[in-house]
Formats: C-alpha cells, structure tokens, sequence
C-alpha cells in the first residue's frame, strides 16, 4: 500500500527525516507516534504528495484512494448530511448519470456498479457516523453555517470515513471531539478495514484502535506491531537492555534528582544534598523512554483546607439574564476529590469549569465556598490571551511579584521549562509549551481545587503521562473536562454527567457510561448497517470485536472501582508527608529571606555608625537562623526519605 525508502526532508537547516524507510502493507491501521516537533505532520503532507522529499521516495499503490479531513472547516447552507454524502463522488456520478443515461446497457451498468457501492443505504450510513458523532436528526438536516468551527470539523472527518477511502490520513483527530464522540470514533477505527495512518497522543485511542505503532524518533521510521502499551514496552526494553539497574535503581534515581532539584539554586546546600550530588553523577543513567521524553508537571502542595471545599445549593448559571444554561445544581466539592465531567459538547461542560472556578456569576441559588478557597482554573480559550512577547519567567514573575528570581525559575522548573525555555518568547513556544505554562499559571499559588477545561489537546503521550501522575499527586480536589478516556481512567474518582441543562453525578463507571452513550448512538442511528459495510459488507469480525470488547470491560469493571479507591488511599496516607514537606519549604523560605535582610543590613556601614542596630545582635540573630535553616532543611530530608520509603511498600 505505501513505501518510503530512504527519504531524507529538510527545513531550512533542520533535518526532520533523514534515510527514513517503511513499509506499509495493505489494511494495516497504524498509530504514528513521536514528539512535538519531530515531523510527524511533516510524513502525512509527504505521503499525500503535498510536497516532496529532499532525498528518497515515497509511494503508494497506484490505484490506491487517499483520504484526510480538510483542514479549512466546511460552510455554507448544505446540510451535514448532503455534506458527507457528496464526499463519495463516485456515487454522486453514477447517480447523475442514472437519471440522464438513455443507452440500456449503459444504464444497467450504471445501476450495477451502485449497487456494488451499497449507493442506495449511503444515507443511512451517511447519518449513522454523523450520529456517532454527536450530530442528532434535527442537527443533521441543519445548514452548517448554523454550527461553531469545532463541530464544523466534525462534518470534515465524517465526510473522510464515509468516502471510505483505501489510505486514510489523520492527524489529532479527536482534538475538536468530546470524550462520548471520541468513544464511537475509538470503536469505528478499530473497525475499519482499509489502510490508516493517525497521528494521536490520545493514549486510549492508541491501545484501542491501531495494531500497528510507527515511531519517528531521531530522523528515522520504525513500525512497531501491537497497540501503544506494547510499543512503549518494546521499545523501553530496548533502552534498558544494556543496564543492570532494575526498577528499584530507576526510582532511586527519580528520588535523588527531586532532591538535588530542590537545592540546587540554594546559596548553601545541605550536607546530604552534596552526597546525592556526588552519588547522582557516579550512577549509571537508566535510558528509559519517559526519562527521554517527559517534560515534569508537578502541582504544589495547597494549604490545608477543611471540607466542604465548595456546595452549590439549586444554583442557575448562564451568559444571560433570565437565560440559565444550567439549573437545579445540587452539588459539592471536598478535598482530595477527582471528578471527571461527561457529556457532549455544548451541553455546559464549561459553563460549569467557569462557575466552580469563579469566572461566572451565579444566576440562582446559593454557592458557598471555603474561606480558604483558592481556585486554579486552565481552559485553551487561554492560549490565545499570551502575551507572545512575553517570556515564560516574566509572564509567570507576574502573577508572582514577591517571589524572588531564582523561585519562579524553580516553580517553572517544575513544569519542564529549563533556564533557556523560561527565557524564550511565548511566540516561539511549542503548543506543547504553551499548554504547561498554562497549568504552571493554573498551579502557582498552590490552589485547593484545580479546574482543568481539556488540558490535553496540546501535549503529547508522555506530557500527558506526568500529567496523570501530577492530578493522583496532588492533595487537593481536581476537576477535569477531557475527551482522553485515559486520564478519565486513570485520574478520576467520581463522574458528573451535564445533561438535560444540569448536572447528576453517576453512579458507575466509565465503562457503563461508554455503553449506555453507545447503545443511544446506535439507537438514534436510523437503523442503519455497520458503518464498514462498504470495505466488508460480510464480515462477522466487526461483531466478534465488539463483543470480546464488551466482555473485557465488563470483567475490569470491579477492578476500576478498586484501583481508583486505591488511588483515593495513598493520596490520603502520603498526604502527611506532603504537609511536612511544604511547612518546611515555607519556613525555609520565610528564614531564608530575613538571613538574606541581616547579611544585607550587616555589609551597610551605617550599621556600625548608629545606634539603630547592633551588630553583635545582629550576628547572634543570624547564627541562630542558619541553625533553624539547617533544620528546617533537615525535616524535610526526613519527610522526603519516609514518603518515599512509603510509596515503595505502598500500592503504586
């Protein structure tokens, strides 16, 4: 189906292919894979003749029929439905050509070749992946100027599955999709038996739907056979072939560079910090994928707060007067809880991030929030208000104005910007980048709740990994809209369906809530075929999929509820550590300021002139600083060595 050999691509001076080969045979469906930046965009345009390698070739079988959604957004007074239906032009033709042929043969030859392209249940196929969509009956027969962009593009990709084509292209396609589209569309490519090429980060997308991983890492191409689970395996094998040093080294590694991260824009280090420096660089490194790829993302410690963080009593929110878009809201926030909204786009996902976060009035009702409240909120709206001028440490020295230099570095540290990043144009930033500030903005005065309106769509697998583990991480209560099911599986404890203008919490889990929203996609499908029955009209594997799919789901139920009880255990058993360690980084902190007040008072010649201060005091006061300093500093050794003693012999 597709060959590369050896094709080497240039922009300007930088080389993002160089002798990259693959094969691609027929029906494969695979996940392309990489980090930001590395050309995987760059491979489809290639692929799609759009432009042409430096070096090398790049072909596809001749009478192959190549396919990808449109990157301008579809408008005009068509209907989603005659939108999608004139993306099969070859039945469009022969359907024309039906109704003006007048030569016998020509038209039963016509009406044949409809026939062999199931022309006439085009419709019904048409309406059922618009369905699976999120596009109900009344919205399918609506013009789309009536539609925002996002669902706009939802038209494009329906339009590309159903011309079915024999090669089809997809870059991020879920980024304008909710989490209840994104499950059909899961279950559709997985279904899908012509030839597929997608570029996704979307974990569960990648572990569900492709059986093939091809990974474009330093210029090359390596296809890789399995879901993305057994790629990541693979591929860190590879790595970690050539070591001895097993899981317990690689943590003793994580542990001792949190340490020396922590001191190493200290004046003075702790006399423990400089061993685990001495001990760091004798150690052999562990070349493991996520140490090569994952740019940190750690939320700080909140203060504590008791629950209830926040209550919302009948409360009505909308952006109009006598205008709710939710009503009847009965709900209630507390410390430590995860909560993934559900539910499709437009129902209010936002509407409610943006009254929990305090950016939206209440209309009706009461909301009462902890005194101590403090909200972090991310949304991508926010990425178009950057300042593109600005650099990282002055956008987030901002929102900081007390904090010294060489502490808002650190804080940016902990979210993968290092000292040249922080010092480069947020106009130069990747989308990537650009999102982790976000968070960096969302996290920095240490908030009880964080609200996190898709934070995702710009980050890649790994960035999205240190996100999981920083939301399980964190001690105080997380909200998140996201259609990336699995951090939803991974991260959230409790589930809050917005529908119907309100908002109920649901008892049960992701998985029953995917089959319920399945089994409505397919009963408002207008009882059409399988969406595939083009590529395979007599296939039984579609069903035998879907079953063994089903019967999974159902077994890893129970196991899902216990792993998130789990999850909700260790936060609480670590949360003591975590308090000790962010009273002493606070007192570290507080001390350190009035050591560096005295030594700047001390080197003033007034002081030794007047009578305002007495230098023997003075001296006496600082000696007994770097005294409470070394112990502040050691209770937080202690705090750090038994927390990770403790996550050792816990459940991970």
């Amino acid at each position: 189906m597709l060959q590369i050999d050896q094709v080497t691509y240039r922009i300007g001076n930088r080389v993002l292919l160089e002798g990259a080969s693959v094969n691609v045979p027929d029906g494969h469906r695979i996940g392309l894979v990489g980090r930001n930046g590395t050309g995987k965009t760059t491979l489809l345009r290639l692929i799609q003749g759009e432009i042409e390698a430096d070096k090398g070739t790049v072909r596809v079988w001749e009478r192959a029929s190549l396919g990808s959604v449109a990157q301008q957004a579809p408008t005009g007074r068509q209907t989603p439905l005659e939108m999608v239906l004139s993306a099969d032009q070859e039945r469009h033709l022969l359907l024309t050509e039906a109704e003006t042929a007048d030569d016998p043969s020509r038209i039963s030859e016509v009406h044949t070749r409809l026939a062999d392209i199931d022309a006439y249940t085009a419709p019904a196929r048409a309406a059922s992946i618009l369905a699976g969509l999120g596009f109900d009956e009344t919205a399918q027969e609506s013009p789309l100027d009536t539609f925002s962009g996002g669902w706009q593009m939802r038209v494009a990709l329906a339009s590309v599955l159903f011309a079915n084509p024999d090669l089809l292209l997809l870059d991020e396609p879920t980024n304008h999709l909710d989490l209840e589209a994104t499950l059909w569309f899961e279950r559709f490519l997985a279904t899908y038996r012509n030839t597929v090429i997608v570029v996704s980060h979307d974990r569960s997308l990648l572990n569900c739907s492709v059986d093939h991983i091809l990974h474009l890492e330093d210029r090359r191409l390596k296809l890789y056979r399995g879901t993305y689970d057994t790629f990541e395996r693979t591929h860190r094998e590879q790595h970690v072939r050539q070591t001895k040093l097993g899981q317990r080294q690689s943590a003793q590694r994580q542990r001792i560079e949190k340490f020396v991260e922590r001191f190493r824009y200290k004046a003075t280090k702790a006399k423990q910090a400089q061993s685990r420096i001495k001990a760091l660089a004798r150690m052999e490194p562990i070349a493991t994928l996520v140490e090569q790829k994952t740019a940190s993302i750690t939320f700080p410690s909140p203060n504590f707060a008791s629950p209830p963080l926040l209550v919302l009593q009948d409360a009505a929110v909308g952006y109009e007067a006598d205008t709710p878009i939710l009503s009847n809201l009965n709900l209630r926030l507390d410390p430590g809880d995860r909560i993934a909204l559900l539910g499709a786009n437009g129902n209010g996902k936002s509407t409610l991030a943006r009254l929990l976060s305090g950016r939206l009035e209440i209309q009706q009702g009461r909301r009462t929030a902890h005194r101590k409240l403090s909200v972090g909120y991310f949304a991508q709206h926010q990425l178009e208000e950057l300042d593109g001028q600005e650099t990282p440490l002055a956008a987030l020295g901002r929102l900081m104005p007390s904090a010294l230099n060489k502490d808002i570095r650190t804080r940016l540290g902990t979210f993968g910007f290092g000292e040249s990043s922080a010092e480069t144009s947020i106009q130069d930033l990747s989308g990537g980048e650009k999102a982790r500030l976000l968070l960096a903005f969302a996290g920095y005065a240490a908030p009880q709740l964080l609200v996190l309106d898709e934070p995702t769509n710009h980050l890649d697998v790994n960035a999205r990994e240190s996100l999981v583990q920083a939301i399980n991480e964190f001690e105080g209560a997380v909200l998140i809209i996201t259609h990336d099911r699995h951090i939803v599986d991974l991260c959230a404890d409790h589930l809050w369906i917005v529908a119907n203008s309100t908002v109920t919490p649901f008892d049960g889990t992701l998985d029953d809530y995917e089959h319920r929203t399945l089994d409505k996609v397919s009963r408002g499908a207008r009882n059409s075929p399988s969406p595939n029955s083009l590529a395979d009209k007599n296939s039984g594997a579609n069903k035998n999929s879907g079953t063994e799919k089903n019967t999974k789901a159902e077994n890893n139920a129970s196991d899902r509820k216990d792993a998130r009880k789990l999850r909700a255990n260790r936060r609480a058993q670590l949360a003591p550590y975590r308090r000790a360690i962010a009273k002493s980084e606070s007192l570290m902190g507080t001390l350190s300021e009035e050591r560096r007040d005295i030594e700047k008072t001390l080197s003033q010649s007034t002081t030794y002139q007047d009578g305002d201060h007495s230098p023997a005091e003075l001296l006496k006061r600082l000696a007994e600083v770097e005294r409470q300093i070394a112990e502040a500093e050691h209770q937080w050794i202690i705090a750090h060595e038994a927390m990770a003693t403790d996550s050792e012999s816990g459940t991970p």
